[in-house]
């Protein structure tokens, strides 16, 4: 199991090879990942594990990103956990899709595993000094 200090986050992605790419790139930074590959396994993860931040894909078969986001979003257990679009997702007005939909960030694919680590730092240290 990795050291957790750093903080535990939810990837919610339906490819799994992405979600060992992730997990693995993130567990040997510190962090625990829990895995979702699909909207209502990722709502069941939420109400079962203490997520510091969510990897929000926003192409998936059950439930798009934008709608799971919203959703999260409006529940107020889970309103102030940040949540980052991880999407190949590029043209222009995407962003601000993800953005509109209640992303806190946004990280395109492919993911630039070099800097992960340090955008992620970025939206939990905002999270704990809130």
């Amino acid at each position: 199991m990795p050291d957790t200090g750093r903080g535990t986050i939810l990837y919610v992605e339906d490819n799994p090879d992405n979600r060992n790419l992730i997990r693995r790139v993130l567990n040997a930074e510190g962090y625990a990942v829990v895995e979702a590959s699909y909207a209502e396994q990722a709502f069941s993860k939420l109400e079962n594990e203490s997520i510091d931040l969510i990897l929000m894909d926003i192409n998936m078969p059950d439930m798009d990103g934008y709608t799971l986001t919203a959703k999260i979003k409006k529940t107020d257990k889970f309103k102030n956990i940040p949540i980052v679009a991880v999407t190949a997702n590029v043209m222009r007005g995407d962003r601000e899709k993800s953005l509109e939909a209640g992303c806190d960030g946004y990280i395109q694919k492919p993911i630039d595993i070099d800097t992960l680590a340090q955008q992620i730092e970025r939206f939990i240290t905002r999270r704990t000094n809130a």
